[in-house]
């Protein structure tokens, strides 16, 4: 029998992503706060992010058998993790620096067995997106949405905040929190997944 996939996220962008793979799997957020460590490289500061929160789920169950996956997605501009807005005033300086110029976007996603085992597995992957140039009247609508609120970046680009993004290179749905094709991959190799 597979083992059972706990997703330690709240996110319903990740949770409807991973839905899509036709996995059956919990979700169990982990409430740790999304500090990542200081000085280290965007790429390597999302994997620690994503196996924090994996690890902590996985030292909360008493049973072994299953399988936690978790994600951290961070918004890189100039080797800087922007995070997410505090504000209003927040998100609009935050598309404000973004507009017209490129940045990354990086999901680390961690796998951890429950068990004393406690097998794991990091992969990391990395978009560019290109932003419109988009005005101060054009931010300041979007930012009254409310949609930036709770997202890397202060955008989504599956909504209302791909009408400031001018070009993605590379995997969207990375974008979107969650890249379905390695996760996929990761949990073909892990047998989670057929």
């Amino acid at each position: 029998m597979a083992p059972s996939l706990i997703l330690a996220s709240s996110s319903p962008r990740r949770q409807e992503l991973l839905a899509r793979l036709g996995i059956a799997f919990t979700v169990q957020p982990s409430h740790l706060p999304e500090e990542p460590p200081p000085g280290a490289p965007p790429a390597e500061a999302v994997v620690a992010l994503a196996l924090a929160k994996a690890r902590a789920i996985a030292r909360a169950l008493p049973a072994p058998g299953s399988v936690v996956l978790g994600a951290d997605t961070e918004v890189v501009l100039d080797g800087e993790l922007l995070g997410k807005p505090r504000d209003g005033a927040d998100a609009a300086r935050i598309l404000r620096r973004l507009r017209g110029r490129v940045h990354e976007v990086i999901t680390g996603l961690a796998l951890v067995e429950v068990g004393p085992r406690g097998r794991q597995e990091t992969a990391a992957v990395t978009t560019r997106v290109r932003m419109a140039d988009a005005a101060d009247e054009e931010i300041e609508a979007y930012v009254a949405t409310g949609e930036p609120f709770d997202k890397a970046g202060a955008y989504a680009v599956q909504g209302l905040g791909g009408r400031l993004v001018a070009e993605v290179d590379g995997c969207f749905t990375n974008v979107v929190g969650l890249p379905v094709e390695t996760t996929r991959r990761l949990l073909q190799k892990w047998g989670l997944l057929a």
